[in-house]
């Protein structure tokens, strides 16, 4: 920690001299033809203490900084006279909302492809996944937004004034989802066509259906959807925890799923109330209660089957919740603010939008979804290919020939030996990843009109360079950089207790 705050202090104070250098804040006001021009340059030359040396002036600058001890935190003012603090506050706000979900997304569904992928290696499953990752993130950055505003936002609102499926569609996609499962779940010849032909019949039931009841205008899951939604969840967070064959983790998923449906109804009632605190708090209700259950029927092993009972409770209610929200599409929808085309193009929110917690979050989703699948689709390759490779290597081990050759079944095998080991280097990624992102993802940003750090970074930068404002987005950034370097540190001693020994 030491080490990088003295690595912080120097980077800063070269940033801040060769930002200073790069340009002159007074050069508009020289080039004006304003009558107070003198007095403009004066008031500026002060605001931003530019008669003294840049090589000292940095000094005043980390003084405000050091003031923050004291409760009377400084970062200066930009040229405009506003504050940086509120600035740099206000701009982080924004990219924390977008970058958070997209890095969370990316990792979890980046990971879940890596480890597949490594489980099936040298399949047409494998090769598929590996050519659309590589797809991806080989596309530009800026097209690639171009076209998810050409086609997922303007080409659905497009698609919600008259919401059929043509037959030929449904076909199309029913073929690409039995070959999709096909694929992942593989087997003999006869297996795989029956997995081809359920998917594709499933899937295109499902398509029949969302264009008969035009489900897209009103859509919502609704009691029977969230119960077969949520005995799915169980099983496979039960699958994964501990295994089917553990029956006390089994009996607690169930007992779960039973406890939230009978829950359900009253939280339709409590709903009409909700505020962000409010949600937050459900959320840890039910999982407390999925964690007393696990507790209880645990036995011996009754930390697995807690451990077994928050996870199933939390997806759950979030199931729920996301019921609720898709009640109130329809709303938001058909409001003034969306006009029946809800998918928004660009901005973070609709401007003087005053609605319910769900109609908030509806309209916070549909700004969010651009940007973070943009995000998304380009991170996808870094996290599902490090994990492959991680995977596969973990897999050649000595001590999974061990664990195989006690018997241990192939889940124990993957998921508590080989899986935990395999996160340690793509741990580092993700850390990286994540503080980079903070600073901005100044294409996606300037693309879609999102306010943040990248914005604030690109007007600081152009057409004058603007010190306080660039210095803050760096305080910002490198602190976030050591900070998740710490964590990634953190998290490598829980994933390998050797590690902790070492140490």
């Amino acid at each position: 920690m030491l080490a990088s705050l003295l690595v912080l202090f120097v980077a800063s104070y070269l940033v801040y001299v060769l930002t200073c250098f790069s340009g002159d804040p007074l050069n508009d006001l020289l080039q004006s033809n304003a009558r107070n021009k003198a007095q403009l340059i004066e008031q500026r030359t002060q605001l931003l203490h530019l008669d003294v040396s840049p090589f000292l002036r940095y000094f005043l600058w980390f003084g405000g900084l050091l003031k923050g001890f004291i409760g009377q935190f400084d970062l200066g003012s930009a040229i405009n006279g506003q504050p940086v603090t509120s600035l740099v506050a206000s701009a982080a706000t924004s990219t924390l909302q977008l970058v958070i979900s997209a890095t969370i997304l990316a990792i979890i569904i980046g990971v879940t492809i890596g480890i597949t992928t490594a489980l099936r290696q040298y399949t047409a499953y494998d090769y598929t996944a590996t050519f659309a990752s590589f797809l991806f993130f080989s596309l530009p950055i800026f097209w690639l937004a171009v076209m998810l505003k050409q086609y997922l936002a303007i080409g659905f609102n497009n698609f919600l004034q008259n919401p059929v499926i043509s037959p030929i569609v449904i076909v199309v996609l029913s073929v690409i989802a039995g070959v999709v499962w096909l694929g992942i779940i593989g087997g003999n010849a006869r297996r795989r066509l029956s997995i081809f032909l359920i998917a594709g019949a499933s899937t295109a039931a499902v398509l029949l259906f969302f264009t008969v009841t035009k489900w897209f205008l009103n859509p919502s899951l609704g009691p029977v959807v969230v119960t077969l939604l949520s005995l799915g969840v169980a099983l496979l967070v039960t699958l994964l925890s501990t295994g089917l064959e553990n029956k006390k983790s089994r009996n607690t998923a169930l007992s779960v799923v039973g406890v939230g449906l009978v829950l359900y109804y009253p939280l339709q009632y409590l709903f009409e109330f909700a505020t962000p605190l409010l949600v937050a708090g459900l959320f840890v209700f039910v999982a407390a209660l999925g964690g007393l259950a696990g507790y209880l029927w645990g036995g011996v092993d009754r930390w697995l089957s807690a451990r077994t009972g928050v996870i199933t409770g939390f997806v759950m209610f979030a199931i729920i919740v996301l019921d609720r929200f898709m009640k109130s599409w329809s709303i938001y929808s058909t409001s003034s603010f969306a006009n029946g085309r809800p998918i928004a193009t660009i901005g973070s929110q609709s401007p003087d939008l005053v609605g319910s917690f769900w109609v908030e979050g509806i309209d916070s989703f549909t700004h969010l979804l651009l940007p973070t699948a943009a995000l998304l689709l380009a991170s996808l390759a870094g996290y599902s290919r490090y994990s492959r490779a991680s995977l596969l290597d973990v897999m050649n081990q000595d001590y999974i020939r061990t664990a195989r050759a006690k018997g241990l079944n192939e889940r124990t095998v993957v998921v508590r030996h080989a899986f935990r080991n395999a996160l340690i280097p793509v741990t580092t990624i993700i850390a990286l990843d994540f503080g980079a992102l903070i600073g901005g993802a100044v294409v996606t940003e300037t693309v879609f009109g999102w306010s943040g750090m990248g914005a604030l970074f690109v007007h600081s930068i152009s057409p004058i360079p603007d010190v306080n404002p660039i210095m803050g987005i760096f305080l910002v950034t490198g602190t976030a950089a050591v900070i998740f370097n710490i964590l990634a540190d953190l998290i490598y001693s829980a994933l390998d207790p050797r590690i902790r020994a070492a140490a």
